[in-house]
């Protein structure tokens, strides 16, 4: 019977602890890697849907008077980690405050402007349909703007880009600036 507790089996199992803690650190870097990343791609998508209130013109029936906030709603799990609410943070556009809200469910009407529909909400086609006028939808991937979505982002070469769908605007009654037209990667009629 061989002896286990040999120098070589020393040497074997040392060798078994490097290379396990060599992996687990190899997909831990990996991991707050690919971490990093969504959160970088989450701030810039805040900093868009800031922006985006900039170039949207919404009904004025859309507010309750001059100094009404423009809510920026994010409905189910918010991927934003705490970026857009920084972001806003004192901001106004047109004289209105911008304020983030993170929802469960639609809205009433009148209380977002814009809404932000998380990827983990199912059957968006529904969700948008029930929405009423003045509601600009943003949202993540083709599949959005074919549900009725205003505005999609996606991920062009490793860049955050967006594309717009006009006649969904049009239904919402939201007028979207020729600026914003112009650096969308591509506009739907």
């Amino acid at each position: 019977m061989a002896a286990l507790d040999t120098p070589s089996n020393h040497v074997r199992g040392l060798g078994r602890l490097c290379g396990t803690l060599w992996s687990a650190l190899a997909m831990g870097v990996l991991c707050c890697s690919a971490m990093a990343q969504q959160s970088l791609e989450y701030q810039v998508k805040a900093a868009f849907l800031l922006n985006f209130t900039k170039f949207i013109e919404w009904p004025t029936a859309a507010f309750d008077d001059e100094h009404s906030p423009i809510a920026i709603c994010v409905l189910g799990d918010d991927p934003f980690g705490g970026a857009l609410n920084q972001i806003v943070e004192g901001e106004a556009v047109n004289g209105r405050k911008i304020v983030v809200q993170t929802i469960r469910r639609l809205p009433p009407p009148g209380s977002c402007r814009v809404l932000f529909v998380s990827k983990s909400e199912r059957d968006t086609r529904k969700l948008l349909t029930g929405l009423g006028p003045g509601v600009l939808t943003v949202g993540e991937g083709d599949g959005f703007l074919s549900d009725g979505g205003i505005i999609a982002f996606v991920i062009d070469n490793r860049r955050v880009r967006f594309d717009i769908n006009q006649s969904a605007a049009a239904k919402a009654s939201v007028i979207i600036s020729s600026k914003l037209l112009n650096v969308a990667r591509s506009v739907g009629k």
